[in-house]
């Protein structure tokens, strides 16, 4: 088992990354100074694996424990299914000390925290993570949020775990193109922060897509390292924590334009990353060598850099809607060479469009 803290001052916590974690789990929750009402979120697939198993924990711990499933996808990080879950807690008698726990993947972990930073206008929240996209990504950090028709996580809040707990016995059940997914922000990782990790992936790829646990502890291990330096240094994303959304001003208007049915999360992200790259080129940030080296990456790791069935003026609208725009202007995140980015605004209509066209099967 290995740490990770994120250092946060008061809001500090502890990421830990191993197998077999309901000891550590079962100590955590003991130790707190939680009240003895527990809800736990999860969705039908999750749930139907590991959520017997946790409620089962909880309940020889002393704890009152109940569980809601929630449709998995997307269509599940909305104000309504919110709403639903705030009216479970307060039939359970939820109190301010009394902890929401995430059990699943990014949807579920956005979600479960959400509820958590706006009941009684904060709970606790604990974080366990079932997938590499939430392990390596949402589940660290704070970011917490629903979706809304116009754009993706635009209701949310910074909102700290007061832990998170990675079993990587749990990656084993997912499905090839989950472990993808969540590969897509591990490459993001090495792009934005960290070219010996580039090479790394690059010269481990086959261990890693036949998950060898050992290389793959270290990955995860090094991306929550890298999340955790960033986080510590800008919770609230007013400098330096925006390299994080490399590739996602794309990658939300693609989910958008695609109405969150064809792509998932990490694959809308590397299309995002492939584009950046282009773009970064077209400006003279880059050589097309690096281009390349991001494109070979991502085809090497099984994931798409074009996006089906979406057109340049519905995406080129949508990045309007995009968190990360400001009096009506996009920041985006280019590479300056692979390991280091910068941002840059008021880049010509025409060119993004270009870039957009040519990330459009």
């Amino acid at each position: 088992m290995c740490k990770v803290m994120v250092d946060l001052g008061t809001e500090s916590y502890e990421i830990l990354i191993g197998t077999k974690l309901t000891e550590n789990i079962r100590t955590f929750v003991l130790q707190a100074s939680f009240s003895k009402t527990v809800l736990v979120i999860s969705d039908n697939n999750v749930g139907t694996l590991y959520g017997n198993a946790l409620l089962d924990l909880l309940k020889q711990a002393g704890f009152q424990a109940e569980i809601i499933f929630v449709v998995p996808g997307e269509s599940s990080k909305s104000l309504t299914v919110a709403d639903g879950i705030y009216t479970k807690a307060i039939e359970l008698g939820l109190d301010r000390k009394s902890p929401i726990v995430a059990l699943g993947g990014g949807v579920v972990g956005d979600l479960a925290g959400f509820v958590a930073a706006t009941y009684m206008r904060g709970v606790p929240f604990i974080q366990i993570p079932t997938s590499l996209l939430a392990q390596v990504d949402s589940s660290v950090g704070g970011k917490v949020a629903v979706n809304h028709r116009l754009g993706k996580n635009l209701i949310g809040a910074f909102y700290q775990p007061s832990a998170v707990f990675m079993d990587l016995d749990m990656l084993k059940t997912l499905p090839n193109r989950e472990i993808y997914t969540g590969l897509a922000e591990i490459i993001k990782y090495g792009i934005i922060y960290d070219q010996d990790f580039f090479s790394y992936l690059d010269q481990h790829a086959k261990k890693i897509l036949a998950l060898e646990s050992t290389v793959l502890a270290h990955i995860i291990h090094r991306s929550c390292e890298i999340k955790a330096e960033v986080v510590s240094q800008d919770e609230k994303e007013s400098g330096l924590r925006i390299i994080l959304n490399f590739g996602h001003t794309l990658a939300h208007a693609i989910e958008s334009e695609t109405n969150y049915e064809v792509y998932n999360h990490g694959e809308a992200v590397a299309i995002g990353m492939y584009g950046a790259a282009r773009l970064s080129w077209k400006l003279g940030l880059i050589h097309s060598t690096d281009v390349e080296l991001v494109k070979n990456m991502l085809e090497k790791f099984h994931l798409p850099i074009k996006a089906q069935q979406c057109t340049v003026d519905g995406l080129f609208k949508s990045i309007f809607h995009d968190k990360k725009a400001v009096n009506g202007k996009v920041k985006w995140v280019l590479i300056e060479s692979i390991g280091k980015v910068r941002t840059m605004t008021d880049i010509a209509d025409d060119l993004v469009k270009e870039v957009m066209s040519e990330i459009i099967l």
